[in-house]
């Protein structure tokens, strides 16, 4: 112990591996031992601490050099290196884009070689890695580097099947993977929420799976919204991340496309107050993401998609009903309807209850209990007459 903190030593080390292995075998080495098993040489560096040598700097593989040059390379062949340890090839992608260094061509090269090696090493640690280069200042230069590896085909599957463009009669679609990347360079400039930047990620993630050609329309993408929520959550636990933010990261892909609409047509109360309740208290995340989703090269296209998010913001603050409807809970549950009518939960219930939602957004009824169980119970009446009523 010295002072406030606690200060460990540890001995001079070598390490070797089995190939299937991440556990080291280690033993007694010298310092050139330990200093030649850094993942990078910008970390290999000691300091000298004994009286005659005070303060002098042990560098074996030209860190300080790489520092200046702003140089990742590995002290050993970069195929030894990242043999040991495989997970060393995330931390150079992550090193890229946290203190924006380049990589070594040989350095580049070996990680490509061998992204498939990153499948020994533990999720959760793999995962740690990958939410760091999304919290960086750029997240772009980590998220290619991985790409362009071969290491995101192995990691998130998903993300990697979007890039390419595709062209039918001469007509292309953008690729989608680079412009994700855009996307989330352009939210951080924004916001620093790990999860709104997670939600940029994969807010397209479903273009490849519903795209169509159409000869009159063109390309399509219809319904990735819905299908990019059900991806979401089948990442997440393929990535063992906490399941806490998955809604909110499948809310934000679920409802990316809905201020859109809203931004080209006349704007009514009913459409915003909607928008309002469904996004709840992360409406500004969602207009947010909307925002950095414009990567038109056209300077007059964005300005014009940029007036119109500023007139869809402008009408939500003229409804003036934003922190109601943010903490909106509906004045009747399921549960008093269920007790009102005596009906099991089901499809009926569901049904009431979102047709007695969608009157008090619309402002058919007013926002009173009472107000709201008279009109479930007309809703009621009326599926009896017509013998809708599913009491299954």
């Amino acid at each position: 112990e010295a002072g406030t903190f606690k200060l460990e030593i540890v001995g001079a080390r070598k390490e070797s591996y089995n190939p299937e292995s991440r556990k080291p075998i280690t033993s007694i080495g010298t310092l050139e031992d330990d200093l030649s098993r850094r993942d990078f040489t910008i970390n290999a560096l000691a300091l000298r601490l004994n009286r005659e040598q005070r303060g002098e700097i042990v560098d074996l593989y030209d860190g300080q050099r790489h520092i200046r040059e702003k140089l990742l390379k590995t002290p050993l062949e970069p195929e030894k290196t990242f043999s040991d340890d495989p997970l060393r090839m995330m931390r150079a992608a992550r090193f890229a884009c946290q203190l924006e260094f380049r990589l070594d061509e040989a350095t580049l090269d070996a990680m490509k070689a061998m992204s498939g090696r990153i499948g020994i090493v533990s999720r959760e640690r793999v995962s740690h890695e990958f939410l760091k280069i999304m919290q960086a200042p750029k997240p772009s230069i980590g998220l290619k580097i991985l790409h362009s590896t071969g290491l995101l085909k192995e990691i998130i599957p998903e993300l990697d099947v979007m890039a390419g463009i595709e062209q039918v009669d001469g007509l292309g679609h953008k690729d989608t993977l680079f412009h994700t990347f855009q996307v989330v360079d352009n939210l951080a400039e924004h916001s620093a929420k790990l999860w709104l930047r997670v939600s940029a990620l994969f807010h397209d993630i479903a273009k490849p799976i519903t795209k169509r050609f159409n000869p009159r329309s063109g390309w399509t993408f219809h319904g990735h919204e819905a299908v990019g929520v059900k991806l979401v959550r089948r990442i997440f636990r393929a990535m063992k991340w906490p399941m806490e933010p998955m809604e909110y990261v499948q809310k934000m892909v679920r409802l990316h496309h809905r201020p859109i609409p809203l931004s080209k047509d006349e704007i009514t109360d009913s459409a915003v107050r909607r928008l309002m309740f469904d996004a709840g208290p992360d409406l500004d995340d969602l207009m947010m993401l909307c925002r950095a989703d414009v990567t038109s090269k056209n300077p007059r296209k964005v300005q014009r998609i940029m007036k119109n998010f500023n007139n869809v913001e402008a009408k939500i603050a003229e409804v003036g009903e934003k922190d109601l409807l943010a903490k909106w809970r509906p004045p009747v549950s399921g549960t008093d309807i269920m007790e009102l009518l005596n009906l099991p939960q089901g499809r009926t219930v569901g049904i009431i209850k979102s047709r007695m939602e969608n009157a008090i957004i619309d402002g058919d009824i007013p926002y009173d209990r009472q107000a709201a169980l008279d009109f479930v119970q007309q809703v009621y009446r009326e599926m009896q007459e017509k013998g809708t009523i599913d009491n299954g």
